[in-house]
């Protein structure tokens, strides 16, 4: 009974242990692939804006996975992320289209310009 209402202003208990599985996994890996995934996982947290839980397990799952088969391959890092990290990380986030914080703003935006366009006309 308590959790449901933990929950209610948390966030699903099961999502956050699910979430720090994930980042231990991630911080468990060896030093070249630990540092660049958490380097991503830091940007991934500013850029991505994802605010659904179950988007942001499932994203932060599946790029551990993606760390975790590299380096058991011995894949290099620089093949992983290509010449460009930044577009690398922008385009794995977008793979999760997610709700993001940014989609409420963009409403509020259009809204508020909607608003001021009416109170032009006479």
């Amino acid at each position: 009974m308590a959790n449901k209402w933990i929950e209610l202003f948390t966030g699903s208990i099961e999502q956050k242990k699910q979430y720090k599985q994930a980042r231990a996994r991630i911080e468990g890996l060896p030093a070249p692939y630990a540092a660049a995934a958490t380097a991503l996982m830091r940007y991934f947290t500013y850029a991505g804006g994802i605010t659904d839980g179950a988007t942001l397990v499932t994203m932060v799952g599946d790029f551990a996975d993606l760390w975790e088969r590299a380096a058991a391959d011995g894949t290099p890092v620089r093949a992983i992320v290509g010449d460009d990290p930044v577009d690398f990380a922008e385009t794995f986030v977008q793979a999760y289209a997610g709700t993001q914080w940014i989609d409420r703003e963009r409403t509020r935006l259009l809204g508020a310009i909607a608003d001021a366009e009416r109170l032009e006309r006479p």
